[in-house]
């Protein structure tokens, strides 16, 4: 059984910034609407770039350290214990950055929804799937990760 304070850890990232290791407890635990990840970040590392879920609510815990969270209205640094909401739409951007010289782990639990469009605001790009987020595509999968054309007319390309 999965143990948020022994986990087994089953992924990892190591293109920097980005680089961490992540426990998908709730997969691990059997969940199949509900995601929960703990995600540890090494000194100077960051979890993913600046982004906005159109689909899925997410949901923080602080377990260790003091990390930096990142949204759009700014940053602030949190602490062990501090549970922050990142709603659906830009108003729920976030960036987890870890600044200090510990690691930090934090708890993402979050719906589970697809389709998902993820948007990132610092290089304009729209990522879309027709599967939950932290899964791999099953069947016929779509994911597309573009940057918006101003120029791409509805019936472009059409017959």
């Amino acid at each position: 059984m999965p143990n948020i304070f022994e986990p087994g850890f089953d992924a990892e990232q190591d293109q920097p910034p980005f680089s961490w290791r992540r426990s998908r407890l709730g997969r691990q635990a059997g969940s199949e609407k509900l995601g929960a990840s703990l995600f540890e970040l090494a000194p100077g590392a960051s979890s993913f770039p600046l982004h906005v879920h159109h689909a899925n609510e997410e949901l923080l815990v602080v377990l260790a350290g003091t990390p930096t969270l990142r949204t759009l209205d700014g940053e602030r640094e949190l602490e062990p214990g501090e549970v922050v909401a990142f709603p659906t739409g830009r108003r729920g951007a976030h960036r987890i950055d870890n600044r200090t010289d510990s690691p930090a782990r934090f708890l993402i639990v979050s719906t589970m929804i697809a389709p998902e469009v993820n948007e990132y605001p610092d290089s304009g790009k729209i990522w879309a799937r027709n599967f939950p987020p932290g899964r791999e595509s099953e069947g016929e999968a779509l994911d597309v990760l573009a940057r918006p054309d101003p120029d791409l007319g509805y019936l472009d390309g059409e017959r």
